[in-house]
């Protein structure tokens, strides 16, 4: 794997991928700064080592130029993060572009604007890419976040740079983290399927199976586990279509020596709703009229005894509607077992949308060996498929 290791940036204009698609508030400042303070150590690198650096990163979905996702507005916060003045260019191809880039000096760092007010950037337009490609001398790819995507700024343009073209810091730590729980992973492995959907994880499941030894179910999709293997659910969110699927899972997981561990009890309220009524019940015993949103006592003291005899985790989604306070627990306390586990030595790794979300909230994201930051790309290396932004690189 290909990395900044293997260059020497004297003197050369370092093209980077970053995935700087912050959330802005209506005053368009930075909320939420993670994913640039994810890519300071690649820019820092380039830096330190007698380079410039040449920014370029989509913000939003926009429909041609439109002035709220002009990336105009995070020149500050990114200034902030890394410690040096950020120089900002109001387009990202063009002779204008080219000039500034041109007279950039060593150690000073360039921001170009959204990539996505060209449409060629999703089409991965090849003439766009070469356009953006005159800009820098190596391209480093540090957006995990748009790895699964083909576009131009992240697949196409490292064509451009034969022999000059590497992961950063970022990306690479993404790829040996997935590696590490897919391939090279210390026994027993657990991995950890929360959230609402089977349907959403099936090609997860079915790609990891011959690689974990622990499989744990958790969130909605619990109750399509539960009805059909004949329990009563009561008003728990169902894949009624999924439940034979569920069923070839489990006996898959069987043929594999894989333990599959469902919860036994469940938190069940009479309305979706923090303030509503609740009670513990077995999970195949739910009342009518009352639908399971967090996992119950028992199982919370199940999971702690598997997720400490691991010593790899892969988590991906939580145990319940921790959103809600009346329905964290089980998140909580599941983030609780793999923080002592990770003490004692397990490599853990989270990714997926909502269990970022969860462990930010709850402060475990110091706690776990590595959070991942691109939900959909690290599901699809789940899947066992190869990134087009990875596969460039590699070529």
């Amino acid at each position: 794997m290909t990395t900044l290791k293997d260059f020497n940036f004297q003197n050369k204009k370092a093209l980077i991928r970053v995935d700087f698609n912050v959330p802005l508030n209506e005053a368009f400042e930075v909320t939420d700064a993670t994913r640039i303070q994810a890519a300071k150590s690649t820019i820092i690198d380039v830096l330190e080592s007698g380079g410039s650096a040449i920014l370029m990163s989509h913000l939003g979905r926009p429909k041609g130029v439109e002035e709220q996702f002009s990336l105009k507005h995070i020149v500050s916060k990114v200034t902030e993060v890394l410690g040096v003045q950020v120089k900002f260019v109001d387009d990202c191809v063009g002779e204008t572009v080219e000039e500034v880039a041109t007279n950039l000096q060593p150690g000073e760092v360039l921001l170009l604007e959204n990539l996505r007010f060209y449409s060629e950037e999703k089409k991965g337009d090849k003439d766009f890419a070469e356009k953006l490609s005159k800009l820098g001398d190596i391209y480093i790819n540090d957006a995990f976040g748009t790895a699964h995507r083909a576009h131009a700024s992240t697949a196409i343009i490292a064509e451009f740079f034969s022999g000059n073209k590497c992961f950063g810091n970022l990306l690479a730590k993404e790829i040996e983290s997935i590696d590490k729980v897919l391939n090279n992973s210390e026994k027993p492995v657990l991995a950890i399927l929360g959230g609402a959907k089977v349907s959403s994880k099936i090609t997860v499941i079915e790609n990891i199976l011959d690689k974990v030894d622990h499989l744990m179910i958790g969130g909605g999709m619990t109750f399509t586990f539960i009805k059909a293997q004949g329990g009563s659910i009561g008003d728990s969110i169902c894949e009624d279509d999924k439940m034979e699927l569920a069923l070839d899972i489990l006996m898959q997981a069987k043929a594999k020596g894989v333990q599959v561990h469902i919860p036994v009890d469940v938190v069940a309220a009479n309305k979706f709703s923090n303030d509503a009524e609740t009670q513990v019940v077995e999970v195949s015993k739910i009342p009518d009229g009352w639908q399971g949103l967090d996992v119950g006592p028992k199982t919370i003291e199940n999971f702690d005894t598997v997720v400490n005899q691991s010593k790899t985790i892969l988590w991906n989604g939580p145990l319940g509607v921790f959103e809600m306070e009346s329905f964290s627990k089980g998140t909580i306390e599941l983030g609780n077992s793999i923080d002592n586990a990770t003490q004692n030595g397990t490599f853990s790794l989270v990714g997926g949308g909502d269990s970022v979300a969860a462990v930010k909230q709850f402060g475990f994201a110091d706690k776990v060996s590595y959070v991942s930051t691109g939900g959909g790309a690290m599901l699809e290396m789940l899947e066992g498929k190869t990134l087009p932004g990875i596969e460039a690189i590699l070529k």
